[in-house]
């Protein structure tokens, strides 16, 4: 089975440096006013303060592909969400879709030509020849090609961002909080880690669906945010 490629933030480590939005800015020389990667604080100055870093999260049911009208948006065999400028039409359907504000046009203007969308590429380029030079140009730098993970995830000096394999990433998340003991109290911990109400094995693995979830159940009994 191909690996689904997923971002995970741990906003436990999340220091709000933006080192994650220099290194995809840097690496994949962007235009001006296009920021892949940004980097989002929730309860700025009080307590209970954290900062969460938002790309592309590259759904394996992308809201973006299923209202763009050109299909110019669609999937790698690594589940990398990508898109073909050469069919985009700069409709800004996507944008309106995406729940991150991940596509963006690289020019604003409320009359102005605003371009062709753009948006995180996971690093992987686009459908042109792996690593060419036409590639670069529209996409950015295809680090998967070259069997490199993400330059956002690289570069993060408190490895907050891990990208990979979901799978993977998921038990390296997973590891820490059992380590900082206090796993279940974790907003959506119930339903990608805990046992199912109904017994037997967890049924939320992979590309499988969620059996293991109760009708109605919420994530954690209230539902809501840790404080």
């Amino acid at each position: 089975m191909a690996a689904r490629m997923k971002f995970i933030c741990d906003t436990e480590r999340c220091i709000d440096c933006n080192g994650c939005v220099t290194a995809c800015k840097n690496e994949n020389e962007t235009p001006w006013g296009v920021s892949r990667r940004r980097v989002v604080t929730i309860n700025d100055g009080i307590p209970g303060e954290r900062s969460v870093s938002i790309a592309c999260m590259h759904c394996t049911d992308a809201p973006c592909m299923a209202v763009c009208p050109t299909n110019c948006i669609y999937h790698t065999e690594d589940g990398i969400v990508l898109h073909s400028k050469d069919q985009c039409i700069g409709c800004g359907y996507c944008s309106y879709a995406c729940p991150f504000g991940a596509p963006q046009f690289p020019e604003s203007g409320l009359f102005n030509h605003r371009g062709k969308m753009d948006k995180c590429t996971y690093c992987a380029g686009g459908p042109e020849v792996d690593t060419s030079e036409a590639e670069f140009k529209k996409y950015g730098r295809n680090r998967i090609a070259e069997g490199k993970l993400p330059a956002c995830a690289e570069m993060c000096g408190t490895k907050a961002l891990l990208a990979g394999d979901a799978n993977l990433i998921a038990d390296i998340y997973r590891q820490r909080v059992e380590t900082r003991g206090y796993g279940p109290e974790l907003w959506g911990w119930k339903i990608a880690y805990g046992r199912p109400k109904r017994g037997g094995e967890i049924q939320a693995k992979g590309d499988l669906p969620r059996k293991n979830q109760v009708p109605g159940d919420t994530q954690n009994g209230g539902g809501g945010f840790p404080q």
